[in-house]
């Protein structure tokens, strides 16, 4: 099975924010709440970064 760059980015978005979701907030509403901050910025961050990689060798 071959994925891709991005989903690759996306089950790592996942699963990591699933974890800070869970051991950095007590209650449940927060823990949602925390790890879809963490997935969004994850996947922000990498998008981000990405375009500013193609901007350096363009």
């Amino acid at each position: 099975m071959t994925i891709s760059h991005f989903s690759a980015v996306l089950l790592f978005s996942l699963f990591t924010s699933v974890v800070f979701g869970i051991t950095q907030r007590s209650n449940p509403r927060m823990m949602i709440r925390f790890g879809a901050f963490c997935f969004v910025l994850f996947v922000g961050g990498t998008v981000v970064a990405s375009w500013l990689m193609w901007l350096i060798k363009h």
